[in-house]
């Protein structure tokens, strides 16, 4: 009776798939945070058992990556990792696109573009790829020139004609929420005004293009990017499902890029 059961048991490890995987994915909250749950749920049915742990800016989720605290994480777009691997020397790399965040700039105190005061102040965010891509959009609406050469990595100081003298307060991308009672203009990336309840959709007085270079994307360490586990997370969110809970969840404000 014995033998029985211990071959039982036995034969009841050897059927759990052998290609059981636990993972710890870093993802900023809201909008990264709501769709990898849902991308847990279908790469669970293909073996991979995915833990999903949010944090509060851009810095720690690459720092967390590169130290081994995470497997993979979901929050960046391009441009930024390729600057993180610039100055920080992480050895990270893009395993597949996910979704865009047309960045918005947003206002309590005015309406349009066209009521900005002289030394009105605007807030952007602090790294460099973000604040850039803000600029460009102000520049898009006429608002400033910047000098060419800086290109998608533009700051103030590359700002080259300002009419209207403007001022710009370069904030943490999670803290432009909260500047919005204080300045003229915050531009504030779509993930946070979401988490503090402004629509991006029906509260930007403008809004990035759909179509740019600022696609979030999934990373991994370089020496884990050809691992089964990863593929099998790509596939997870490169499904229709996903795209489909985009779509009917944010209407939007969220654009699936795959």
């Amino acid at each position: 009776m014995k033998r029985v059961l211990l071959a039982g048991v036995a034969a009841a490890l050897f059927a759990l798939p052998a290609f059981a995987q636990s993972l710890k994915v870093g993802v900023t909250a809201g909008p990264h945070a709501e769709i990898f749950e849902k991308v847990a749920a279908i790469a669970k049915k293909d073996g991979v058992d995915i833990k999903v742990i949010e944090f509060s800016d851009y810095i720690q989720p690459n720092a967390a990556l590169a130290s081994g605290d995470l497997d993979l994480n979901s929050f960046q777009h391009q441009p930024y990792l390729d600057n993180q691997v610039v100055e920080r020397k992480y050895d990270l790399v893009s395993v597949g696109k996910t979704v865009t965040y047309p960045i918005g700039v947003y206002s309590r105190k005015i309406k349009s573009l066209d009521e900005l005061k002289e030394g009105a102040k605007i807030a952007i965010p602090n790294d460099p790829t973000n604040g850039g891509r803000v600029l460009l959009l102000l520049q898009s609406k006429g608002l400033l020139k910047l000098d060419p050469k800086a290109g998608l990595k533009a700051t103030p100081l590359d700002v080259a004609e300002n009419p209207k003298k403007l001022k710009f307060i370069e904030l943490d991308a999670a803290q432009l929420p909260r500047s919005l009672d204080d300045v003229d203009l915050a531009s504030i990336n779509t993930n946070f005004a979401i988490e503090a309840g402004i629509d991006p959709i029906k509260d930007a007085i403008v809004r990035e293009a759909p179509e740019s270079p600022y696609a979030n994307i999934l990373v991994v360490r370089t020496q884990d990017k050809d691992k089964p586990w990863v593929a099998k997370v790509v596939k997870a969110y490169q499904s229709d499902e996903i795209r489909t809970f985009i779509q009917e969840r944010f209407k939007g404000a969220v654009i699936a890029s795959f």
